[in-house]
Order: structure tokens, then sequence, then C-alpha cells
């Protein structure tokens, strides 16, 4: 086996990569992945330089690839280390560029590293990648290799002392085969199923006209009302956007049919919007934005519209990015995320070990008390 690093996505054929993606997970597709690079969201100018790693047999063929950066920074992540990267650089060393595996801008849980599962070397491969990733921060002298948001299973299989296991949160959302959106509420505690009808009354009370567009019913035209809604939220909440228009329109032209885009229209005119991508058990809630401030807007763009959708077309996650707590009351549950870190530095290793451990168990009783005593659910 032979290992091979590529600067560029389009340096392999698509269908090489998309039959590892297994999973058929939209963000490890070929297309996404390709359309960051392609409209220059990800570029050496936005901190983000594509060092995918590729694994090819004794015939040439590739059998193991992994979407990975060297990172300027650690803006676009959310697996939040800017606290390590202090503490190193006034240690007196230099945090900066690293290493890491990840899908940029993106905190969905999914495929880190794509082999066939059929392949009967599949371990060898999977140990390889691992390997590969040590071996680039020693030989380039970095200070760390971060893989973000790994599965379960990837986690089962990095059995290496090498690797510092950290737990996050998210907030999800679990179809528990409901029927209709009132099969959902009826689950809930009795105040917080009132609050949220309160709020779908007062946004049913606008002059709003809420939609759902997927496939061919997506145009340039959406995305570039989607866009300005995009930049309007960005600039408010962080002051710099990474996603630039042509990756919405590349989306349209490789993705219609994996996008569920949820609009708001006032007087005909489309004034907010939320971007979804949809798998087969899974709505991933991306960006949204808004040109308007209408109260409750947001939740039901992001949240009602998204759980209806998914109760429809029977998916059982709704996973509506990370952070907010808000969403607890709008029937999403705490879940555990887990992200793997290799730091050179000794040292510095052990600091970081002994954080993530206090980290995971302050963790877990969040989770705990979220999931229990603070549960939006009535039989909990």
């Amino acid at each position: 086996m032979r290992v091979e690093l590529i600067s560029k996505l389009s340096d392999i054929d698509k269908s090489d990569w998309n039959n590892l993606n297994t999973y058929n997970h939209p963000f490890t597709s070929y297309d996404f992945l390709n359309s960051l690079e392609v409209s220059k969201s990800v570029h050496s100018s936005t901190g983000w330089n594509p060092q995918h790693i590729i694994i090819k047999n004794t015939n040439q063929e590739i059998i193991g690839v992994s979407p990975n950066y060297l990172k300027m920074h650690s803006y676009g992540e959310y697996i939040f280390d800017h606290s390590w990267a202090n503490a190193f650089e006034n240690a007196g060393g230099q945090y900066y560029p690293k290493l890491i595996c990840a899908i940029p801008f993106t905190p969905a849980t999914g495929p880190r590293i794509m082999i066939n599962p059929e392949n009967t070397d599949h371990k060898k491969i999977f140990e390889l990648i691992i390997n590969t990733y040590e071996l680039i921060v020693r030989d380039n002298k970095l200070s760390s290799a971060h893989i973000n948001f790994t599965t379960d299973d990837f986690n089962r299989r990095l059995q290496n002392n090498n690797w510092i296991r950290r737990t996050g949160l998210q907030f999800h959302w679990h179809n528990n085969n409901y029927k209709t959106f009132d099969d959902f509420l009826n689950e809930l505690k009795s105040s917080k199923r009132k609050a949220i009808r309160n709020e779908r009354k007062k946004i049913k009370n606008t002059n709003l006209v809420i939609e759902k567009l997927t496939g061919e019913q997506l145009n340039d035209e959406i995305w570039d009302s989607f866009y300005n809604f995009y930049l309007n939220t960005v600039d408010k909440k962080w002051g710099g956007a990474y996603l630039t228009k042509e990756f919405f329109h590349l989306l349209n032209d490789t993705m219609k049919n994996d996008i569920l885009l949820i609009i708001a229209k006032q007087d005909e005119i489309v004034v907010a919007g939320a971007l979804n991508f949809i798998s087969k058990n899974t709505l991933y809630g991306r960006n949204w934005g808004s040109i308007v401030n209408i109260p409750f807007l947001h939740f039901e763009l992001c949240y009602y519209q998204a759980i209806e959708y998914a109760i429809e077309k029977n998916i059982k996650i709704v996973e509506a990015g990370a952070q907010g707590h808000h969403k607890i009351q709008r029937g999403y549950i705490a879940k555990p995320t887990y992200s793997n870190h290799f730091v050179l530095n000794d040292s510095f290793a052990k600091a970081i070990k002994n954080f993530t451990k206090l980290e995971e168990i302050e963790i877990n009783k969040q989770i705990k008390f979220i999931n229990t005593e603070n549960s939006p659910y009535s039989n909990i």
C-alpha cells in the first residue's frame, strides 16, 4: 500500500472518492468537499490548506481516503481549542499550523476515514492513515493533529494511546415513529407544548408563506437570495463569511437532490431561509438567515419545519448544528460528540489529557441533567 497527499480533491476521480463514501454521507461526498475548494471557501487565503490522504494498493487503485487540512487558525471547526492554542503559545510553543481531519464549517458527526467495509485489509488501511496523521505532524514539526466529530465506529477502531479523546455536546431531535407534528407535541410537557403552539400561531398570523424546496425547485435566483440572508446573519454574529456565493451555486449544480431549503416569503419576496442536507436517516440543519426581524421565525424555519419534514419522510434524526440550549425547549435532547487529538509535545499532551478527562465528567453531568431533570418530554 502507498500513501499519497493531494492538495486538491480534483486531482482524483469523483467516482474513486465516492465509491468509498459507502454511507452516502452528504458532507463527505466529493461534490460537497470539491465545491468548497472550487469556490475558494476552502483555500490558503481562508486558512484551510487541503492535504487529503489517499491510500492506493499495488494496482494503483484507491482503497482509502481521508479529508484533511493544514490550518492556520481554529475558526470554522466547532471543536473549540482556542484555549489550547493560547496556553501553548504563552508557554513559548507554536500551535499553528496544525493538521485537522474534518469537514470545513460543518459540525456534523460522520466518517473521517473512508474505506470499503468489505476490504479484508480494512484494519491495516485504517492504521496506516492514523500513522500518516502522526507522521505528518512529526516530519513537519506541527503542534498537533485533530480528527473532529468522529463516529462511534471510528472511536472503537482507534485503539492508539497516542490519541486523546474529547467529548462534546450537541442537541438532536429524535423521531419516535411520529405520524404527525401533533404526535410529537403530545409527548412534550404541557408548558413546552403550549409554548411551541403559541410560537407557531404567531408565525401563522403573519403574512408569511413558508415553502420547502428541493431538487428542481431550487434555482440560482433562490440561492442569490439565500446568500444575502447568510451574509446578514454572519455579519451580525461573527463579522466574516467563509462560504462564497459560488459555493451555493455549485451545490445547486451538484447536490440539489440532497438539499432541503426552507424559505419564507413576504409579499411574494423571499425574506428568510434555512439550509438542510438530507441523508437516509438524518436531516442536517446548517445555515440560516433572514432580512426581516420577525419573532420566532428562526425557530419555525430551522426547527419546526425541519421536524415536520422528518416526520413526513420518516427521517429518524434532525441535527441542528452546534450549541444552542434553546433547542431543548423545542424537543431536542442532548447527545455527546467526539473528537480525537494527537499532541506532539509530551508535557502539553499530558495537560490536554487531564483537561479532557475533567471536561468529559462535566459534559456527561450536563447531558444527564438535560435529558432527565430538564427534559422537555413528559415521560422522562
